[in-house]
């Protein structure tokens, strides 16, 4: 039983770890207060209940509180929390997952292109998706192969209301993936030719994430293709991905800032791939 209970606390250390890279660390150092949590309560469910609330109430005050100033010297930021100079997180669970953080130069490049975005286009605001974990170059941050550095970001494309006809800043994905403005007929579909050569994971979040919303919204090229524009002219910023039917569409084949990613990654016909020099 106590092997049981080892192996379990391990692979529970494993999977925090791997989400978040901090709640690893944070569930071993409240071992000891668990094991008075376990010597005060009898009940199953009182225990869980006590365990489950000190750990989020640690988790929390660690990740809002003290994580952005240990990653400071490690040359990481956190992109904003809120809505914050045209620019926000697309879904909150990533600055709660810790996988917003980028080096000082990108969050900047970032908001320079979000107001750039906001003067051109009244009222745009940049939702941005995942950028890295906060500590150690090299940790994997799933499913990503590259978000590794603090020098990766993703954002989404932005979009037209399908009922209203207007500009929005909503995006049809609850977390930003998934939903892709597919190849047109006679558009190079390299979604499909990757598939086809046994890149099961290039069409992965696409076949994961439920489609319903998609009918909402409508892709905004104009908008999309100007973000991309800005985010190309920037001296910090070294390359882009987008999947190559978009480049094609949005005539953006002069860019050269704009290179295709590969079968090995992720299909980019659904956010913008921006990343530093």
């Amino acid at each position: 039983m106590k092997t049981l209970i080892l192996i379990g606390k391990i692979a529970l250390f494993v999977l925090l770890t791997l989400l978040t890279q901090t709640g690893g660390v944070i569930y071993l150092l409240l071992q000891p207060l668990y094991r008075r949590i376990d010597h005060r309560f009898t009940g199953r469910l009182q225990r869980w209940l006590g365990k489950t609330g000190l750990y989020l109430t640690a988790y929390l005050i660690a990740t809002l509180c003290v994580v952005p100033l240990i990653a400071r010297p490690f040359g990481r930021v956190p992109m904003p929390l809120t809505l914050h100079n045209h620019i926000r997180p697309q879904n909150i669970l990533t600055c709660l997952l810790n996988r917003h953080y980028v080096r000082p130069q990108l969050r900047q490049a970032a908001e320079a292109v979000a107001q750039d975005m906001a003067n051109a286009y009244p009222g745009t605001e940049l939702n941005y998706l995942d950028g890295c974990f906060p500590f150690i170059n090299k940790f994997p941050l799933f499913p990503h192969l590259s978000h590794n550095d603090g020098k990766k970001l993703d954002l989404s494309f932005c979009y037209i209301d399908a009922h209203s006809g207007t500009p929005t800043n909503k995006t049809p994905s609850a977390i930003g993936y998934g939903i892709c403005e597919e190849p047109r007929p006679g558009e190079k579909d390299q979604p499909c030719f990757c598939s086809e050569n046994g890149y099961w994971q290039y069409n992965f979040m696409r076949r994961i994430v439920p489609q319903a919303n998609k009918k909402d919204f409508i892709f905004d090229s104009t908008r999309t293709k100007a973000e991309v524009l800005f985010f190309a002219k920037s001296e910090n910023i070294g390359k882009i991905f987008i999947e190559p039917h978009l480049k094609i569409r949005l005539g953006l084949e002069a860019v050269d800032k704009i290179r295709y990613h590969g079968c090995h990654a992720v299909r980019h016909d659904d956010h913008i791939h921006v990343q530093l020099n």
